[in-house]
């Protein structure tokens, strides 16, 4: 069977949620024995590869601009996978997912992942917001399967569009942690094993990570806390935002690590103090799972998708109330340190990889 994958800048990594979706998902179904070729934007990979871990890799040119290299790239994949003779082409998030229309009428078999209301994410215009409901609509009432990764958008779709079948609910996932040490890279930072928040995100504005650095601030001045906070990320497009949130933590003595794979991430889940998502949007968020799978405390903001993951009261906050989510933090730091046990089963990515192989196969057949 030939898959062929749309709608991620690429694999390997590529900072990003649907990024590190795909880089988990399809090596395993590719070793489950689908032929698998994610077409990568040209523009964020420099590596040269033209397989990796049993995928192949395409390269295609696009603009790297925020408002139409995703569409700009997906024409070009769609044309390829054409090229290819797929049996199933899969489009990830619902900007890609406007050319499904386009897909089918080439006569190709389509899945669809909704990864979330891309639409409220604050750095889109008005334009913009109305091309990606589009995307969604086109998604939703065209592609053969749809698969979604929470219940909150599940019932987003047969609320708005009345898609109840051939919808299928598979999570996102989370691999096995890498517990592991670097202390050359914590000296480097200036800091010390269980003594520093985390927050690991991109920055963009939705994320809220200037709420986390505002609270930290505030933490400071109540009780002169030698913990400090760690910013694990960066921006894809380096905007006013992006600009402005490294200014002001770098003001209040806050460590900013860039974009990170590896041992370095790994050393910093292994050994923090507490994990911090203040997000206002996110689908099922990669990065809170990954930080659970690590036994570390976690405060997140209290949105739906975030609640979703069932967590105790005592990990939320009211969104946006910075004094709120310093209190927690302080509450946090009060607790002696101890691993917490998260019921991660359903976050298998082995489990995972056949669900979604399961919708490929029926497709297929039918």
């Amino acid at each position: 069977m030939k898959i062929v994958v749309t709608g991620t800048r690429g694999i390997p990594h590529v900072m990003g949620g649907v990024e590190t979706h795909c880089e988990e998902l399809y090596p395993r179904i590719s070793a489950m024995g689908a032929d698998v070729t994610v077409v990568r934007r040209a523009s964020y990979v420099e590596d040269g590869l033209t397989a990796w871990n049993g995928v192949r890799l395409v390269d295609v040119a696009s603009p790297k601009m925020k408002s139409f290299e995703a569409i700009i790239h997906t024409i070009k994949a769609v044309h390829k996978a054409k090229q290819l003779k797929a049996d199933v082409l899969h489009i990830h998030a619902i900007g890609p997912a406007l050319l499904t229309p386009y897909a089918r009428l080439l006569g190709m078999k389509v899945v669809f992942t909704h990864h979330g209301p891309d639409y409220d994410r604050d750095k889109w215009g008005k334009a913009a917001k109305m091309i990606l409901k589009l995307g969604e609509r086109m998604g939703c009432k065209f592609a053969n399967e749809v698969i979604v990764i929470s219940d909150v958008i599940k019932n987003l779709i047969a609320r708005k569009y009345g898609r109840t079948e051939h919808v299928h609910l598979i999570y996102n996932g989370v691999p096995l942690p890498e517990i592991c040490d670097y202390p050359e890279y914590f000296e480097e930072l200036g800091i010390s094993k269980g003594n520093y928040i985390l927050g690991m995100c991109r920055f963009v504005p939705e994320k809220n990570l200037h709420h986390l650095v505002q609270a930290f601030a505030k933490l400071k001045q109540r009780t002169a806390t030698a913990c400090k906070l760690v910013l694990a990320g960066d921006t894809g497009f380096e905007d006013a935002y992006s600009l402005r949130l490294k200014e002001d933590a770098k003001a209040n003595g806050v460590v900013l690590t860039g974009f990170i794979k590896g041992r370095k991430l790994h050393s910093l889940l292994t050994h923090c103090r507490c994990y911090c998502l203040p997000s206002s949007y996110e689908g099922l968020p990669i990065a809170l799972l990954e930080a659970m799978s690590y036994q570390v405390p976690v405060v997140v903001s209290d949105i739906p998708a975030n609640l979703e993951v069932g967590l105790s009261a005592e990990n939320y906050f009211t969104c946006g109330n910075v004094e709120a989510l310093s209190l927690k933090l302080e509450e946090v730091l009060s607790r002696p340190a101890a691993p917490i046990h998260y019921d991660m089963d359903k976050y298998d990515w082995d489990k995972i990889a056949a669900q979604v192989f399961k919708v490929y196969t029926d497709l297929k057949c039918n």
